[in-house]
């Protein structure tokens, strides 16, 4: 594993400084960012404020900038969060709808143009941007052909959204027809689905009127409102639409961002009229700050601005980096904060028998939205140390009774920030974090380098029990119809399902004789329900095989890296068999490479040392084996589907070396990448194409010797058809 890098912000200066406490928080990290993200893009029920979820992805960025070996295609920083709800029909885009990263201050911003200049390699040559107040709404992609709009989607996962185009359709500012003679046959036009203050205000008027839930804030109605079943309902909210981005597209009417947003316009669609070219950081910063001192006048919400490479041409040289473009940027506002008084302390017990503090808080308005939680992270947080003991928050810890300061940015649950100690009540007593877990009364432990403490009851303890049987059956795993949380919660308090197996010998048990307890007397259950959700079992039995590893709950193994092993291994067994037989290295022992078992694994594409000791821990520790075992007797799991081959290098793993005349050695990466190829650093056996520019050394020697095909630069272009 990589060394820190030295020379870090000041904001990363509490960088871990072992691999071991890297690891460590970066689980922490992802663990926390994805389930936000699930309560943020198809629940529309934030609970974190943005402020806090940009800290927790800086952070995770932070921690993998000084430890790349942590990176992998699985990691929140690596894709486009959010999936599409079950609620509506699926609708895939024509081109991925990505999302932005982050700056949060000025030297963010620069450092993002310096960014630009050296991928383009200019150095003093002028470079427009566009500068556009961030709507905080609702994405939707908007597909015209022969200019007539024939499907509106969500963002959702950024390759599959949900069908929201009757809805849309009621949206005023949105054509259904574009006019002009430059609209293309055929484009994807994107923006923000919002809604104004003053049609929230009347909203929740209406909404008190006739004694039904008020909405928390404006982002939450327009996403609320955009997927209402019955579109009367959507066509009553009242919402708007600003223009600002385009997708897949059969031409665009001009070579620069803000020509395009001006010819949205012309065809039909509202642009905001605040969006400006800009040529300096001088100009960015100077429009950050104006635009935030127009904030509260605007009628509607925004949470910072966005800036973007203004010429097409540079953007498509730019290109994408996992889930963000290279060419643009959102730089956000700061948090607003409020002082209110901490009641008490929650511990709750997660699916992986992490141990949680939540802070039960005195009512507050922050920004007019009422807040009683908070996240405490951990017992370091409430200690008020970072992960080595060193003092935060100048040294205070969290007391039942402290008053403290909260902030948000643009949903519900806040941070606690600091804590006020001159208004600390004499009787608060440091809080005593339990050494046993809440649930089953299990010993509660920290590894080594951990900041969480955690579970050790294992499937014992109800409260990991439940959620990962929650996870088993869950729509990315087994996808169980009639089993959802409250069925499984009361199937395990009866006694009736422990295990996953447990779920595929329901209907056996039943027929037991002597079985005086039917499952349709049962309440909430009826014959035909009984019916239906065994044949929705019989059904799950022939799931797909990535979908059964994903079901297991192993740690850092989500869907993506579950198709990953799959395609590798194949089969359930044939991957505990290699877990089992592998050996990583030694702790501290670089020379130590591991067995090949380990290798193998760890080599998977996408995969690296973090998921693959995961899944080592797992398959190696012994009672797993006999719930595992029981489960696959169950089970006939389908193969894996084999991946794409779309284009001539799809597949292989190829090395740049050398100098590049044509392009940048980033860019060259970035169009591998692009067009399916694994690009390495190393030559070895399993390099397919080396790629020699003038100068290469070591790199050309080695792949000569090892009879791996080397071509030039043009022809590697000829290959790739660029």
């Amino acid at each position: 594993m990589s060394p820190p890098k030295k020379g870090a912000k000041s904001e990363e200066a509490d960088i871990p400084s072992t691999p071991l406490e890297a690891q460590a928080e970066h689980a922490r990290l992802v663990e926390e960012i994805r389930a936000h993200d699930e309560r943020y893009y198809q629940e529309d029920a934030p609970t974190v404020s943005d402020a806090d979820y940009d800290a927790l992805r800086k952070r995770l960025v932070a921690v993998e900038a000084a430890f790349p070996d942590l990176v992998t295609a699985e990691s929140p920083t690596q894709k486009v969060s959010g999936a599409a709800s079950e609620k509506f029909d699926k609708a895939k885009h024509g081109q991925p709808m990505l999302s932005l990263d982050n700056a949060f201050d000025g030297e963010d911003v620069t450092d993002f143009v310096g960014r630009v200049r050296r991928f383009l390699n200019l150095k003093d040559d002028e470079i427009a941007f566009t500068a556009e107040p961030k709507i905080d709404g609702l994405s939707a992609n908007l597909r015209y052909e022969k200019g007539k709009l024939v499907l509106a989607a969500t963002r959702g996962d950024g390759e599959v959204g949900e069908d929201v185009t009757v809805n849309i359709r009621t949206i005023k500012e949105i054509p259904q027809t574009l006019k002009g003679k430059d609209v293309p046959d055929l484009i994807e036009i994107r923006g923000e689905v919002y809604m104004t203050h003053d049609e929230f205000r009347a909203l929740n008027e209406r909404q008190e009127k006739a004694g039904k839930p008020v909405y928390a804030n404006p982002r939450n109605s327009a996403g609320g409102s955009l997927r209402q079943l019955d579109p009367k309902i959507t066509a009553e909210r009242n919402l708007h639409f600003f223009a600002y981005a385009w997708g897949e597209h059969s031409g665009l009417p001009a070579e620069t961002q803000h020509g395009v947003v001006k010819a949205f316009a012309n065809w039909g669609f509202k642009t905001n009229p605040r969006m400006k070219v800009v040529k300096s950081v001088e100009e960015m910063l100077a429009f950050h700050r104006e635009t935030g001192e127009v904030r509260a006048s605007l009628g509607y919400d925004i949470d910072g601005v966005v800036y973007k490479v203004d010429r097409i041409d540079l953007q498509r040289r730019l290109g994408y980096v996992s889930r963000s473009p290279r060419w643009a940027i959102a730089h956000k506002f700061a948090a607003e904060q409020a002082f209110t008084t901490l009641n008490d302390i929650d511990i709750q017990v997660g699916r992986t028998g992490k141990l949680t503090p939540v802070a039960k808080l005195e009512p507050v308005t922050v920004g007019g939205v009422v807040v009683t939680n908070a996240t405490l992270h951990n017992e370091d947080f409430i200690k008020g140390v970072d992960s080595h003991g060193n003092p935060v928050r100048d040294g205070n810890d969290v007391r039942i009774g402290d008053t403290v300061v909260v902030q948000r940015a643009g949903d519900v649950i806040p941070q606690i920030v600091r804590i006020v100690p001159e208004k600390r009540p004499k009787s608060a007593k440091p809080f005593q974090f339990p050494h046993v877990c809440p649930a089953c009364g299990s010993h509660a432990v920290r590894e080594e380098g951990e900041s969480d403490r955690r579970c050790t009851g294992g499937l014992i303890c109800p409260a990991q029990a439940v959620e990962r049987l929650r996870h088993f059956v869950a729509r990315n795993a087994m996808d169980i119809e009639g089993l959802g949380e409250k069925q499984i919660q009361a199937f395990f308090e009866w006694g009736l399902v422990k295990e996953p197996s447990d779920i595929f010998a329901l209907e056996r048990n039943e027929k037991k004789p002597g079985n005086l307890t039917f499952l349709k007397n049962r309440e909430g259950f009826g014959e035909l329900s009984v019916k239906n959700l065994y044949a929705a079992i019989e059904e799950a039995r022939t799931r797909q095989v990535h979908r059964v590893l994903f079901g297991l709950g192993i740690r850092h193994v989500g869907d993506i890296n579950a198709k990953r092993l799959m395609r590798h291994y194949k089969t359930i067994d044939a991957l505990r068999a290699a877990a089992k037989e592998a050996r990583p290295p030694e702790e501290g022992n670089r020379a130590d490479k591991g067995n090949e078992a380990w290798q193998e694994m760890n080599d998977v594409s996408g995969i690296g040392a973090i998921v693959a000791q995961a899944v080592v821990d797992f398959f190696q520790e012994p009672k797993n084996d006999p719930p595992i075992e029981a489960l696959l007797k169950e089970l006939t799991p389908e193969p894996m589907e084999e991946a794409a081959q779309d284009t001539a290098v799809a597949g292989k793993t190829v090395v740049f070396t050398g100098t590049l005349e044509k392009m940048t050695r980033d860019e060259a990466k970035a169009q591998a990448e692009r067009l399916g190829a694994k690009v390495s650093g190393s030559v070895s056996k399993k390099t397919d194409i080396v790629v020699a520019g003038p100068g290469a050394g070591s790199k050309l020697k080695q792949a000569t010797e090892l009879g791996v095909k080397v071509m030039t630069e043009d022809e590697w272009l000829a290959l790739t058809g660029s």
